[in-house]
């Protein structure tokens, strides 16, 4: 029996002292020996990662733990058992802020050190939150990343977030680089910000003009369809022609780099002749209305609706002689400079003005008149083209029409007349 009864004892004190090492470890745990400043942080929210045991920080050094969190559905208020080593630095206006440990973690309690700290942090005393702009701010973008990172899966932004970390690992410098190359732009950039911000000021009115032009703009691609189309139905022969092309460009090359000294030398002597023809370009207007209004009487001349169709019929007329030609009297002298001038044709029956005009030629003595005379008489150029009967007929036919002797008509004034002459009635007066 005491042998049985010394058992039982030794094993409830056996008992006894899991208990008490238990118990002393839990109250280590939870610092039931240590002496602890006791404080109340009142806040309108704590967010469901704040738990009691979280830690209080202030400048990230841990100073104590959340004891207790109560909620009367209005407001919430924490318990904080502080250090009293570490209470006694900390000033009496310090305001709370609640922060997540990590991306992910749970919250901790950090008080905010004034810029003018005041007093001691004592026992019972009631700690605010935070609410400067900062802490507003910062509040805010925690509580809009929650639903972010619900959205975006955290275990995917785990994934992402370990991938940029794996990406950059070992590339510090690299980066550093990089931001300081960023800076500088930046830098430089910051000067230019009006000028881009007037430029982007200025894109909306440019934005809503092709806004409005966007319909004639889809036109305009649309017809651009059917021209392409086109073209690519027409490729063999736009295929062909640019072989002609070519084949034309290569031989024009060949010409002119064969002919360019004659081409330059042309060029130049043709520049009197084509100043000539500009000085009276404005004639021509007049000029060939006159000669289409004169195909009436060319019809007339060369016989159409007769019984001899293609037969000349003219009159020339033959005026005495004025005497011999004497040089330096009878020079011609060419003073007329009244540039492009237009001249009335005479009506059918009118007698011609003279010509050629006034001061043509020297004093006057051996003009040509053109005046009708008694007499007539009528002769046929029937000879041999070009023989010397019908040179010797053809310059006594323009001996008095030129003033001077028929031995002294040129003899090349068959080549010119004869043809008109040849084959015609001509009739002298």
């Amino acid at each position: 029996m005491i042998r049985r009864a010394r058992y039982h004892l030794l094993g409830i004190a056996f008992l006894t002292a899991v208990a008490s090492f238990f118990a002393l470890t839990i109250a280590l745990y939870t610092k039931a020996f240590t002496q602890l400043v006791a404080v109340t942080v009142q806040t309108d929210r704590i967010g469901n990662q704040m738990r009691p045991g979280s830690d209080v920080k202030v400048r990230d050094v841990v100073v104590g733990q959340v004891a207790g969190i109560e909620s009367d559905g209005e407001r919430a208020t924490l318990s904080l058992a502080l250090a009293p080593d570490k209470a006694a630095a900390i000033p009496a206006n310090v305001t709370a802020r609640f922060l997540p440990k990590t991306l992910f973690g749970e919250r901790f309690v950090s008080l905010e050190v004034p810029e003018r700290p005041a007093g001691t942090l004592t026992d019972g005393a009631v700690i605010g939150q935070d609410r400067s702009r900062n802490a507003v701010e910062t509040e805010k973008v925690l509580d809009d990343l929650m639903p972010v990172l619900q959205a975006v899966q955290p275990e995917k932004l785990s994934a992402t977030l370990n991938a940029v970390s794996t990406a950059l690992h070992g590339r510090g410098g690299t980066l550093g680089e990089t931001l300081g190359m960023l800076d500088g732009y930046l830098r430089e950039l910051l000067p230019s910000l009006p000028d881009l911000t007037a430029v982007l000021a200025d894109t909306a009115p440019v934005a809503d003009l092709y806004h409005r032009a966007g319909p004639d703009l889809l036109a305009a691609l649309s017809d651009l369809t059917t021209t392409s189309q086109t073209i690519a139905r027409q490729r063999t022969a736009l295929q062909t022609l640019f072989g002609t092309v070519t084949t034309a460009a290569i031989d024009v090359t060949n010409f002119v780099a064969a002919n360019k000294e004659n081409v330059i030398r042309l060029a130049a002597d043709s520049r009197p002749a084509a100043e000539l023809l500009a000085r009276y370009a404005p004639e021509y207007p007049c000029l060939l209305r006159q000669i289409a209004d004169t195909v009436p009487l060319a019809e007339a001349v060369t016989g159409r609706g007769t019984d001899h169709p293609g037969v000349l019929s003219f009159t020339m007329e033959i005026t005495s002689s004025r005497g011999q030609y004497l040089p330096g009297r009878d020079t011609p002298r060419y003073d007329d400079h009244r540039g492009p001038r237009c001249y009335d044709l005479p009506a059918p029956g009118e007698k011609a003005p003279p010509y050629p005009p006034e001061g043509a030629f020297a004093d006057g003595a051996s003009k040509p008149a053109v005046k009708p005379s008694g007499g007539g008489g009528g002769g046929s150029a029937g000879s041999l083209a070009h023989s010397p009967a019908e040179r010797d007929l053809i310059a006594v036919l323009l001996a008095p029409r030129l003033g001077v002797p028929p031995r002294d008509v040129p003899g090349w004034s068959s080549l010119l007349v004869g043809p008109l002459y040849r084959g015609a009635e001509v009739t002298v007066r």
